[in-house]
């Protein structure tokens, strides 16, 4: 079977997740045909050798030169262009757009005048032809050729409220991620336009806001308005949680909830369960978009269910890409 082709533009947390991805579990179905970052690749090299949250890298040995980095037996093409278009990307597949600037249509696009068939943007993005969320809005793709993968709320929260709606009707609810820190916020305290953001990420729990209920709206246009989101970054470096409580058309007991829930879950490709009372570190590097706590499950006297959940918010999001690039080719 052909191989899926991708390139990665920005070799951030994303970008260098969805390589140990590649280059470690899924090197048998996805080559990946080249990197591009600014960064030097001596200092790319090392952070993808050696990563705070996931670990040193095991697999094989990593090395580089001037112009490609050597993982194991595989040499993968290194560039540092600031314009992709004086890349050749011919035979590429999807790239995946990782670098967080995709603001425009024309920025987007330039993977595609790069020779790339497909672009796949990590974020949230107004550039992008469609949102596409696994779980949620699969079968709304058409061969558009610029894709937002959305944020990875969205990915934990969508799949999840689709499933929701699908069995007992979503009247309303309200939302919270409960977020690990992230490279947006500084390591001590530094002046930000949002005053709660601009204070030290690893010693506050920070309230603050989220964009997943707004693209919830684009993602299940039949959800649109009905849930608000907000979210609370806590000082972990890693996996978030979204705690949900939504009203529902037909109320279900407890029993029923868990029950339908269970079995929606288990016939998913992107959400997990567990029984066991983990804690967040128990999560890290598992590749669902959501894994659901049964015990967590709770319906109260006036119907209202609430459902809580993990998400590696990097690992996950990271296989999501990969997921929604094969996708991608395919159609």
């Amino acid at each position: 079977m052909r191989k899926l082709r991708v390139a990665i533009n920005g070799f951030g947390r994303i970008g260098r997740s969805i390589a140990r991805i590649v280059l470690g579990q899924r090197h048998d179905s996805i080559e990946l045909a080249a990197i591009n970052d600014l960064v030097p690749i001596e200092s790319c090299a090392y952070l993808f050798q050696y990563d705070s949250v996931f670990g040193p890298w095991n697999s094989s040995g990593v090395d580089f030169s001037s112009n490609r980095l050597q993982v194991g037996e595989t040499s993968v093409p290194f560039f540092h262009s600031r314009n992709l278009e004086e890349l050749s990307l011919d035979g590429v597949d999807v790239i995946l757009e990782c670098t967080g600037q995709p603001y425009t249509a024309e920025y987007a696009s330039r993977g595609l005048r790069a020779g790339a068939r497909r672009v796949l943007i990590s974020g949230p993005a107004d550039a992008a032809d469609m949102t596409l969320i696994l779980g949620a809005n699969e079968d709304e793709y058409r061969g558009q050729q610029i894709v937002s993968n959305g944020s990875c709320t969205t990915n934990a929260l969508a799949p999840l409220l689709k499933s929701i709606d699908d069995m007992f009707g979503v009247v309303g609810g309200q939302m919270t991620t409960v977020h690990c820190y992230t490279g947006s916020q500084p390591t001590v305290d530094q002046p930000r336009d949002d005053f709660a953001r601009s204070r030290a990420a690893a010693l506050s729990m920070v309230p603050t806001s989220t964009s997943a209920h707004k693209l919830l709206g684009r993602v299940l246009p039949g959800l649109a308005g009905k849930i608000e989101a907000r979210a609370i970054r806590v000082p972990t470096a890693s996996v978030s949680s979204i705690d949900l409580t939504v009203a529902l058309s037909n109320p279900p007991d407890l029993a029923l909830a868990r029950e339908k829930l269970h079995c929606a879950i288990a016939a998913s490709s992107v959400m997990g369960w567990i029984d066991a009372p983990l804690v967040s570190v128990d999560l890290r590097a598992r590749p669902e978009s959501l894994v659901v706590s049964g015990p967590e499950i709770s319906v109260s006297p006036g119907g209202l269910l609430r459902v809580f959940g993990w998400y590696d918010n990097e690992w996950g999001f990271a296989n999501r890409m990969l997921d929604v690039a094969q996708l991608m080719s395919e159609t």
